[in-house]
């Protein structure tokens, strides 16, 4: 089977996915955005994988600005051209598209509609609801009603037009029905983190002498995105917090635009405070077993359709988890089931997580060794690469024949006519 996997994050659990599926003799092209910056995967193809795997950059024509409304439509536009000159000359028996912003694959949709094309909509998040969050930041309630139903109807489209869907968790199956849709096109398939090159290694390693970290210091640790989605202040806030209860901890942050801007700004020079730039993808084990504790963060409007993929990778490299995420949101429940901490995204939450930090060291250091082992034992049973691509070939293969019934035949909601032209 030819394959396009566009996984426009570039993340880790994506392209093992590829390398598999090209393993088992599919012809996979996997794609990536080049201008997003975020903690990628290994996106180089190497003497040891398949011949049949291809490992691809995109670039849009304008440059991204995700924090301007109209530039980032105006690049999310250009991106999908970008992808769609690609495809005009080749052709996949299957296109997966996961993670592609929400205006970009509206365009998509209507190609693959044009072309007939079937593709698999592996869905990551509803980004519709984070623009509505924007929407609702910037106007009035009465002028932004309209824009809401809006671009909510374009994911919804999107559903409507994919042979199948790939959701990361029941919260989103749920809110397919409360638009309306039916699920029978649906597969849940939670995401996972690589396990063969996550593997925890020493805490005092080469990546970490490399760095110069402190060795008798509880290290505290984030690895990953800092954007809207979170709140940076509360990485400062646990560490003020478990300093005060006797913990003599520091902080280091890998991570990379405004969030880290923000952070380093208010840290100033304090010295229990490190911030990193994203890490090479082949020094991530090392990385993340160079801390003692791992921590994620998500805001309130993330709500359960989020999932940090962090904490998967956490859970894989074998380390204690502190999570600040919404009540509901599906990470919590595997980070307190890996024994770690969970608790809401606020100051409150953030000092419930260092009184949890100070009592698991009084009861002995020893004990957060302890504590990331049962976190990689639960990768271990959950993240079986084998296991995983059988059923996302068997979706393909669905996708591919056009099984009966798969599709949602549905009108989508009114949408506001001078918008058309992005649908």
């Amino acid at each position: 089977m030819r394959i396009n996997v566009h996984d426009y994050s570039g993340h880790p659990f994506q392209v093992q996915l590829s390398r598999h599926l090209a393993g088992r003799g599919h012809s996979v092209l996997h794609e990536y955005s080049t201008q997003y910056v975020t903690g990628r995967g290994n996106l180089d193809v190497g003497a040891a994988d398949p011949r049949t795997l291809r490992i691809e950059g995109v670039a849009a024509d304008a440059p991204i600005n995700k924090y301007d409304a109209t530039a980032r439509m105006r690049f999310e536009l250009s991106y999908a051209r970008s992808w769609q000159e690609r495809l005009d000359r080749q052709e996949f028996d299957v296109v997966v598209a996961c993670n592609v912003p929400l205006f970009a694959l509206a365009s998509m949709r209507r190609y693959f509609d044009r072309r007939n094309q079937p593709w698999v909509f592996w869905h990551q998040d509803l980004y519709s609801f984070g623009v509505s969050a924007e929407i609702d930041r910037k106007l009035p309630a009465v002028a932004g009603a309209p824009l809401r139903r809006w671009v909510q109807g374009l994911e919804r489209k999107q559903l409507l037009s994919a042979r199948r869907v790939v959701a990361i968790g029941d919260a989103f199956v749920a809110q397919y029905e409360r638009w309306g849709l039916r699920t029978d096109y649906v597969d849940v398939i939670p995401n996972w983190a690589p396990l063969d090159t996550l593997v925890p290694v020493a805490r005092d390693n080469a990546w970490a002498a490399e760095q110069n970290l402190p060795t008798k210091s509880v290290r505290l640790l984030y690895a990953g995105t800092l954007g809207r989605k979170h709140n940076p202040l509360l990485l400062l806030e646990l560490l003020d917090a478990a300093r005060a209860r006797g913990v003599d901890a520091s902080l280091i942050v890998c991570s990379e635009g405004v969030g880290a801007d923000e952070l380093a700004a208010a840290a100033g020079d304090r010295p229990d405070v490190r911030i990193l730039g994203y890490q090479p993808a082949d020094r991530f084990a090392e990385v993340l077993s160079s801390a003692d504790a791992v921590i994620a963060l998500l805001e309130p409007d993330a709500a359960a359709f989020s999932v940090p993929s962090k904490v998967l990778s956490y859970l894989a490299a074998g380390r204690p988890i502190i999570a600040l995420v919404p009540d509901g949101n599906p990470a919590a429940a595997d980070v307190c089931r890996a024994g770690g901490f969970a608790d809401e995204p606020t100051v409150i939450g953030a000092h419930r997580a260092a009184e949890w930090l100070a009592a698991t060291i009084a009861a002995g250091r020893d004990r957060l060794a302890e504590i990331g082992v049962q976190a990689r034992k639960l990768a271990d049973e959950r993240f079986d690469i084998s296991t995983i691509g059988d059923r996302f070939e068997r979706i393909f293969v669905d996708a591919v024949r056009g099984v009966p019934g798969v599709k949602a035949p549905a009108s989508a909601p009114s949408e506001a006519p001078a918008k058309e032209r992005v649908a």
